[in-house]
């Protein structure tokens, strides 16, 4: 006999054995109930004439609550985890049982066979005892796991006196293995003060904190507010350093779902929570349905947003997804994590550069994808203004030959990652990204793939971003460096991002630009204080911040829109939709793409900057690249007293230069 099978039996035979006992202990009740009834009727002196009415009684009243306890399925129950709802559920089928008992009864010894009052206090005993009987049960072994010797538990305050609380203080109390010793809660409303829930004590406020923790020598607290804002969470966060006290949260009730168990629920907290951004839900029917049974294709599948993107796409059964880049690592890893969380997704790496048409190509033709996400980009800004040529190469010509193949090898829906750093771009990676989304533009006007666009504000987390390179700065002492004390940036969540790009797809019509609603812009100097918050430190005294001035290329604020976009509603609350009204179609963009090969040959950055002056007329190159040309093309100076109009004007694009035209 194998080990499991031979552990399963011992299971089936202790939960018999469970069984067994609470039906004795269930039958003792309803004969003690029933003698109880007639012994109180007659004040303890029962007549020789009820004897054997009694004893018929008794029997019936056992068997009839025995039915209704089985068929109520209160025999299947754990009695240490007794409920309000189960003592409830104990008193209507008490009920019921003790109703049939009674049509029995009268049915066999006559309407005066048992006086009527013998009915009433039989079913109020059982009821009594029943009920009694499994509330002692989940007393004593709740008090017995509470003996456990304390130093083998954290000394635990409850931070929020709410139902997530008191569901976290119930949870706590059974699960020992969380080493909790819980003492009392605290919460900021001052009406819950020194009230008693869930037999501990509302103790005071995050204010009282410190004291509390002093006092009471409290060496953690759970924050149980899974709807606290990102101000609130960053005050609480301030509290508890100030205690000195480990912290850990609640997560939000879709978290709970998903998982098993409140108190295996509980994880540290992030600096997205410190965001406080409300979720982004996903329409799964609508998405499931343009995905389930359809090959999808998605380039740049070893990122951060390539990779998460395979993720959400591996939720929805694709027939085949096939995940494309050009770095080898990042490539393997994501097909060990899908074969390993997705067992029964088709999953085909595959190695190439975007911009190899031909690699392209024998990849399309090999699996003929119906969608295709393109997420391969160049995306660091000063990286790019050093290596203007590189970024145009991937961003735009790699964008160009992914759309080219699209068409090619029919596929029905692109969609492309694009930043808000497009808008009015001041960097060459905005510059190109910017010119990318006119590239699949084009490809739109001439029918058959469905090409649109989605602009991505900061996202969190994701490689080469802030949050990890302040993680490191932390780690070594600091100082952390932040550019300028008004910069600011939308910031979204790496799996929001790959969830706008999903439903993005699934509402487009194409040729849209997708965004989602990022809220408010957060101050990179409050995101670097949050962040040295949560590593446990004080800003500015166990951790210095210093500003070290913008950089090639960097806006102090990002836009999310261009002024001749105009809105449109979309069927999702969370993500707007914009179109512009002037585009080139694909003849014209090949001709801008040969002029650009040509200067991208001869490597002339002010033939380069003109180009996109005259693609992009809000675009301001950055001072430093100004001075690369203006020191090989003194004539370029007229480029740089371009600035975008306060109203820009539609514009009507020719291969050879940009004619600005007033629409009435």
């Amino acid at each position: 006999m194998s080990p499991q099978s031979s552990s399963a039996r011992r299971i089936n035979v202790k939960r018999l054995l469970h069984r067994i006992v609470g039906y004795l202990l269930d039958g003792a009740a309803f004969a003690l109930s029933g003698l109880l009834a007639f012994e109180l009727r007659f004040e303890g002196v029962l007549p020789a004439s009820y004897l054997s009415p009694m004893v018929v009684s008794l029997c019936i009243w056992f068997a009839a609550k025995q039915v209704a306890f089985v068929a109520g399925k209160l025999d299947r129950g754990n009695w240490r985890y007794t409920s309000a709802d189960d003592a409830v559920r104990i008193v209507l089928v008490n009920s019921a049982g003790s109703f049939l008992g009674c049509i029995v009864i009268v049915l066999l010894l006559g309407p005066n066979g048992v006086p009527h009052s013998v009915f009433i206090v039989d079913w109020m005993v059982s009821c009594m005892l029943t009920v009694g009987s499994r509330l002692a049960v989940r007393l004593i072994r709740t008090s017995r796991g509470s003996r456990r010797p304390e130093g083998e538990r954290a000394r635990t305050l409850i931070y929020g006196a709410g139902s997530a609380g008191l569901a976290l203080l119930t949870e706590l109390r059974h699960n020992q293995s969380l080493k909790c010793d819980v003492i009392g809660l605290i919460d900021d409303d001052p009406s819950k003060a020194q009230l008693v829930l869930g037999g501990k004590a509302v103790l005071g406020t995050g204010a009282d904190l410190t004291a509390l923790a002093r006092k009471r020598d409290i060496k953690r607290v759970l924050i149980a507010i899974p709807s606290a804002t990102g101000s609130q969470m960053v005050r609480i966060l301030k509290f508890a350093l100030d205690a000195g006290v480990e912290y850990k949260m609640v997560p939000g009730l879709g978290n709970l779902i998903e998982g098993a168990g409140l108190g295996k629920q509980l994880k540290d907290v992030a600096v997205e929570d410190l965001l406080g951004r409300k979720p982004v839900h996903l329409d799964q029917d609508s998405i499931r349905k343009r995905i389930q049974g359809k090959v999808i294709m998605v380039t740049g599948a070893g990122g951060s947003i390539g990779s998460e993107i395979c993720r959400q796409i591996a939720r929805f059964d694709p027939f085949a997804l096939i995940g494309f880049d050009e770095a080898e690592t990042p490539l393997f890893q994501i097909d060990r994590e899908l074969a390993r969380t997705f067992p029964r997704l088709v999953f085909h790496p595959e190695l190439g550069n975007i911009t190899h048409t031909a690699t392209l190509r024998r990849v399309m033709d090999r699996y003929q994808p119906s969608i295709l996400y393109h997420a391969a980009a160049y995306k660091h800004v000063p990286m790019m203004e050093r290596h203007v040529f590189a970024a145009v190469e991937n961003n735009i010509f790699g964008t160009w030959s992914v759309a080219q193949e699209a068409v090619n090898h029919g596929v029905e829906d692109f969609v492309m990652i694009s930043s808000d750093k497009a808008v009015r771009p001041t960097s060459m990676m905005g510059a190109t990204k910017r010119v990318a989304e006119l590239v699949i533009r084009a490809f739109q006007r001439e029918g058959g793939t469905k090409f649109v666009a989605v602009r991505f504000g900061n996202v969190l987390g994701s490689n080469g971003s802030v949050v990890p390179i302040f993680k490191e700065q932390i780690a070594a002492g600091g100082p952390v460096t932040v550019t300028h004390p008004d910069m600011c940036r939308y910031f979204m969540t790496i799996p929001e991002a790959a969830q706008l790009v999903l439903q993005a797809f699934s509402i487009g019509k194409g040729g849209e630009v997708f965004v989602l609603d990022m809220g408010e812009p957060v101050k990179i100097i409050d995101l670097a204080r949050n962040l040295i918050l949560l590593s446990g430190f004080q800003p500015d005294r166990d951790i210095r911040i210093d500003f070290t001035g913008l950089r090639p290329g960097e806006k102090l604020f990002e836009e999310l829109n261009m002024h001749d976009e105009y809105l449109v509603a979309t069927s999702h609350d969370q993500i707007k939709s914009y179109l512009c009204p002037v585009q080139l179609d694909a003849r014209e963009m090949k001709a801008y793409l040969r002029e650009l090969r040509q200067i991208s040959n001869e490597q002339d950055v002010g033939r380069l900057l003109l180009l996109l002056k005259e693609l992009i007329l809000d675009y301001n190159p950055g001072s430093q690249l100004l001075r690369a040309a203006l020191s090989v093309q003194p004539n370029l100076a007229v480029a740089a007293k371009h600035q975008a109009p306060a109203r820009r004007p539609e514009t009507v694009l020719t291969p050879n230069r940009a004619q600005t035209t007033r629409v009435n």
